[in-house]
């Protein structure tokens, strides 16, 4: 038996109603009021991404170089490992990214250097799926839109680009640089 308003099915859904109930969270940071966290992060990302990107290749120089010289020894039948250096290249990239944005400075080797991390755009931490699946969505934007879409740092106020707004992130200065950057602020 059931009240008189109520129709047997649960609070909230009805007609027109899935069934999924989630809640939309707010900005975690804003530029207008916390200026210090989005000071210089653009041009630092850049040279964030020169360093991510040659401790990417050396192992897979060194790599290179072993099949290379196992395929001297083995006269030329070692050489036919060179076919996996694609397929090994990609494992290895999004093993990088998200084992390095999924640790707790949620940054790269180059954006630690760099002083930069990643979040969510509500604040929460990275984690291994979103720093490999942020790569993913990186290199094919730019792969398939030209490296033109990074321009779109420039006209947003956090400074995000076009594959941080498909995948829900924001790059910020780190905890200790946002302190420096707020006390020369505050002067």
């Amino acid at each position: 038996m059931t009240d008189a308003g109520s129709s047997g099915t649960a609070p909230g859904s009805g007609p027109g109603r899935i069934g999924i109930d989630f809640d939309v969270k707010p900005h975690a940071y804003d530029p207008v009021a916390n200026p210090e966290l989005f000071e210089g992060v653009l041009a630092r990302r850049v040279v964030a991404f020169v360093i991510d990107v040659v401790l990417i290749a050396i192992p897979l120089i060194v790599v290179w170089m072993f099949i290379f010289v196992f395929g001297i020894v083995t006269l030329g039948l070692g050489w036919a490992l060179y076919g996996l250096m694609s397929p090994l290249s990609v494992i290895w990239a999004l093993f990088y990214y998200g084992l390095t944005l999924g640790s707790p400075a949620s940054a790269t080797m180059g954006m630690r250097a760099m002083e930069i991390e990643m979040r969510t755009w509500y604040g929460a931490p990275a984690y291994f799926v979103l720093g490999a699946v942020h790569a993913v969505v990186y290199w094919i934007s730019v792969s398939v839109l030209s490296p033109l879409i990074l321009v779109v740092g420039f006209f947003n106020p956090r400074g995000r680009l076009l594959h941080d707004f498909l995948v829900g992130t924001v790059l910020i200065n780190n905890a200790s640089r946002a302190a420096l950057l707020r006390a020369r602020f505050a002067h």
